[in-house]
């Protein structure tokens, strides 16, 4: 049968430049349920401000009003530099231990199987939904002289109430629960395969843990401290029934701002809050930044 004209054309340009192109089907872009960037970030930016910034930023343009000469007076008398000290010291030193203790208490209820682990697991939590000042509460009369362990460790010569040791303990309490609750998953995530194949090669348990599952967990012990640190740093209810509240001894710098505003002195109360919030922001800076350079080690 014969062709026409135009069928023998389109063959002919099809032969040469080959067929023709098809329209270009776009693709769905992938739905969501979130809302889009817009609005996400308009939500997100809403929430920071007016419950973190807002809040800050008043508080340090109240204490700015003071001038830098009458915000260093009011902020650095010998009593708030003692308060800062105690602080300091006994949150760096809970957040240690309770790094180490909940790399201990970690492992075993990651790794370790025995009868009880869901309650115990359990438990960890109870820091969490305790109020302070009850634990504050319940130590004091635990380390007492009278108290049930008091009693023994006393005579000893070992005072855990309305001592430095005791604000130690106390913040211990409420800090442990974040150092465990972070590296738990971690531990649970690790693959055993590379664990095996260490033991098999030779090396020792020791071994096994300092070179393999410690760089590996690593990050999570340093995120773990940084929050035990902000959690102490900032902890008032449970310390202010153990401590004593001595100035120059035992006072703490949550303790001293109440204090002064007690005694109507707003304008030192403000100035040590300041101070104690850049003490915080720069020491979780630090500690993020030590976390950021151990997890790219690692990678």
């Amino acid at each position: 049968m014969p062709h026409s004209t135009a069928d023998m054309i389109a063959s002919a340009d099809t032969s040469v430049f080959g067929p023709s192109p098809r329209p270009a089907v776009r693709r769905r872009r992938p739905t969501s349920v979130l809302p889009g960037f817009g609005a996400s970030a308009a939500i997100t930016s809403l929430v920071v401000l007016s419950l973190i910034i807002f809040p800050l930023a008043v508080l340090v343009l109240r204490a700015a009003s003071l001038g830098p000469a009458g915000f260093f007076e009011a902020a650095w008398t010998p009593r708030s530099r003692a308060a800062y000290t105690v602080s300091l010291s006994a949150s760096l030193i809970a957040a240690t231990v309770s790094s180490l203790l909940g790399l201990l208490v970690a492992w075993v209820l990651a790794r370790v199987p025995f009868p009880g682990r869901r309650l115990l697991d359990a438990l960890v939590d109870v820091p969490l939904a305790l109020p302070t000042a009850v634990a504050g509460l319940v130590y004091s009369g635990l380390y007492v002289k009278k108290g049930w362990l008091g009693q023994w460790l006393v005579p000893l010569g070992i005072q855990g109430s309305y001592s430095y040791l005791g604000i130690v303990l106390v913040l211990v309490f409420v800090s442990l629960p974040f150092a465990i609750r972070v590296v738990q998953p971690v531990i649970e995530s690790l693959d055993r395969d590379t664990e095996e194949a260490a033991r098999i090669l030779g090396a020792s348990r020791t071994q096994t843990f300092l070179r393999v599952v410690l760089p590996a967990i690593l990050p999570a012990v340093v995120t773990g401290f940084a929050l035990a640190l902000a959690r102490a740093l900032g902890e008032y209810g449970s310390v202010v029934f153990i401590s004593g509240n001595m100035p120059f001894k035992t006072e703490i710098a949550p303790v001293l701002i109440v204090a002064r505003l007690e005694e109507f002195a707003y304008a030192e109360a403000t100035t040590v809050a300041v101070l104690l919030l850049a003490m915080s922001i720069t020491l979780l800076v630090v500690v993020n930044t030590l976390q950021q350079r151990f997890a790219r080690n690692t990678q």
